[in-house]
């Protein structure tokens, strides 16, 4: 059985879009998911899967949400493997109380990811952005509501990618890699 990161973007942030995590854990479960475990309330899973590939398991995913809701779903999934690099390629050190200023974007395609380049010139010092092999990597040292950056990244430059706060990642990387 594989391990798996699935994040939802752009769900439960309104009062549209709302996606249950009882009803997205269930959907994972019909998919043949087992071990599965949501994360907040904003589209986060770590599962167990006995054959998928990250990408196929996120087109089905994706499908099976539309046939359940009724709208469209992005869908990022990033196997252990790949979660466990999107934590060791961060090299942004900033102490625990600065992790929810740190940005990372999640791509379901390399090209997805590189398009991300273009917000180095967003940046202002002292914020930081780092591009990498599995994900992008944003400090907003000001905060991410003052962020050029960030709001490129939330808007239309990010439209493909869904992000995640550093604290965030670093407990889905905890549950990808429980046992539990």
């Amino acid at each position: 059985m594989a391990t798996f990161v699935v994040l939802l973007k752009g769900v439960n942030v309104g009062k549209a879009r709302r996606v249950p995590m009882a009803d997205f854990k269930g959907s994972l479960l019909e998919l043949g998911c087992t071990k599965v475990t949501t994360l907040l309330n904003s589209g986060n899973a770590v599962i167990k899967h006995p054959k998928a590939e990250a990408d196929a398991l996120a087109k089905k995913i994706a499908a099976a949400l539309a046939r359940r809701f009724g709208f469209d779903v992005p869908v990022i999934v990033k196997s252990g493997t790949e979660f466990n690099c999107v934590v060791a390629e961060n090299v942004l050190l900033v102490p625990a109380e600065e992790h929810p200023r740190v940005l990372v974007a999640f791509a379901q395609s390399k090209e997805a990811l590189s398009a991300l380049g273009t917000l180095s010139k967003y940046i202002s010092e002292p914020e930081q952005f780092l591009l990498k092999g599995q994900a992008a990597y944003l400090y907003c040292a000001g905060g991410i509501l003052d962020s050029q950056a960030a709001k490129a990244i939330l808007g239309v430059i990010g439209k493909s990618v869904t992000t995640r706060n550093w604290a965030t990642v670093l407990k889905l990387h905890a549950l990808a890699n429980s046992d539990a």
